[in-house]
């Protein structure tokens, strides 16, 4: 009887039907006679989790495990095809693809009730040399030349919950101005993403925002707040503040006319936090862990950048790069998944590295195996006691 892999296990989450939608949608396989879609899906989401970082590895690996091509739906991978459909296959497909797992991770791992804390950042992913420079030089800022990985983060979810990539001279608040807003959410984010008039469209959608005060902020204090006594080391301060001015610089419209809090944040041994929200009930020190809250994004763009393939590509095309960051994004939704719907303990790391030892072993036979020979040793040790009894 075939008993799946766990490489196959780890596809399962893959909705089949709703990525082949996708890919008619976009005419992903037009023209196309051997390597589909689902092909290069799979070939890259085990270079991802196998952790192979050249075409000439991947090749030589996955071709090694032939006999379960078959039962993945896929067949032999050739490093020049892979290579044309990276540099040829439009990544929207593997975008739309990340879409539609990241809604499922949110689902899946959502409790009933929790409250939606949304953490907002960006990445860096550096691309210099032959073959980059020709299409991120154009892009470069004084600190960055390559591509900006934007993420929405689900903090309850440990997950994205949506993903972008754009250029690194792309402001932060740019991006974070197109998001969709949800009412009763919390967005949490640094003074990258300073914008009194986003702030406010925040507020007006039914949302909360804890996010900092930039020193120059200029505000009048409307009221000054009695510290908590359970709060009283941690914060310095808790104010009820107004913005000053309608005009905060050039032509800027500060459209912001609403209370603000202005909270105080000690750090030992460092400068303290000034932070910014507009929620007018939450204690002091609820909303400094709030926003300590935010290190979880930067733990998962750590993470992804050790743990897969970040850092070195399987080409050097723009397309190419952003189809392997997608699913770079892809392999962790779909870890991500597996360890939901088996109701694993472990973290994501271990989980990962236990399926990277083991792609191709199917733990079903391998138990039914051991039982038969638990069976074979108990009735050899039978047989053996009545011989010398």
């Amino acid at each position: 009887m075939f008993r799946i892999s766990q490489f196959g296990a780890v596809l399962q989450g893959v909705p089949r039907g709703r990525f082949e939608t996708i890919v008619q949608t976009h005419d992903g396989d037009r023209h196309i006679k051997r390597f589909s879609s689902w092909d290069h899906l799979v070939a890259l989401v085990y270079a991802q989790l196998s952790g192979m970082d050249s075409l000439r590895t991947v090749e030589a690996s996955f071709n090694q495990h032939r006999l379960h091509h078959y039962h993945l739906g896929t067949d032999c991978v050739r490093r020049t095809t892979l290579a044309d459909a990276n540099t040829q296959r439009d990544p929207v497909i593997f975008a739309e693809l990340a879409k539609v797992l990241m809604a499922q991770v949110s689902r899946s791992l959502r409790r009933e009730g929790q409250e939606l804390l949304y953490l907002l950042d960006s990445t860096s992913i550096t691309l210099k040399g032959n073959g980059f420079d020709v299409w991120t030089a154009s892009h470069a800022t004084s600190h960055t030349q390559g591509l900006k990985l934007h993420v929405l983060y689900g903090a309850h979810e440990h997950a994205p919950l949506q993903v972008d990539i754009s250029a690194p001279n792309v402001n932060d608040v740019s991006h974070g101005t197109t998001l969709p807003l949800q009412a009763q959410a919390r967005y949490v984010f640094d003074k990258g993403y300073c914008d009194y008039s986003w702030w406010h469209r925040i507020d007006q959608a039914g949302a909360l925002f804890v996010t900092r005060f930039k020193r120059n902020a200029a505000v009048t204090v409307v009221e000054a707040r009695a510290i908590q006594a359970q709060a009283a080391e941690g914060i310095l301060r808790d104010e009820v503040v107004r913005f000053r001015h309608r005009h905060p610089g050039g032509q800027r419209i500060n459209t912001y006319d609403k209370p603000l809090r202005r909270i105080e944040v000690r750090r030992p041994g460092k400068t303290s936090l000034i932070l910014a929200t507009n929620d007018l009930l939450s204690p002091a020190h609820a909303i400094a862990d709030y926003y300590k809250a935010r290190w979880q994004i930067e733990l998962f763009f750590k993470w992804i950048k050790q743990h897969l393939k970040l850092k070195r590509f399987l080409g050097r095309s723009e397309r190419a790069v952003r189809t392997q960051i997608l699913t770079a994004l892809i392999a962790y939704l779909l870890v991500a998944l597996y360890k939901a719907v088996r109701a694993m303990k472990e973290d994501l790391w271990t989980i990962l590295c236990m399926l990277r030892s083991a792609l191709f072993q199917r733990p079903a036979t391998e138990r039914q195996i051991e039982r038969r020979r638990k069976r074979q040793r108990d009735c050899l040790t039978h047989v053996q006691a009545g011989l010398f009894a």
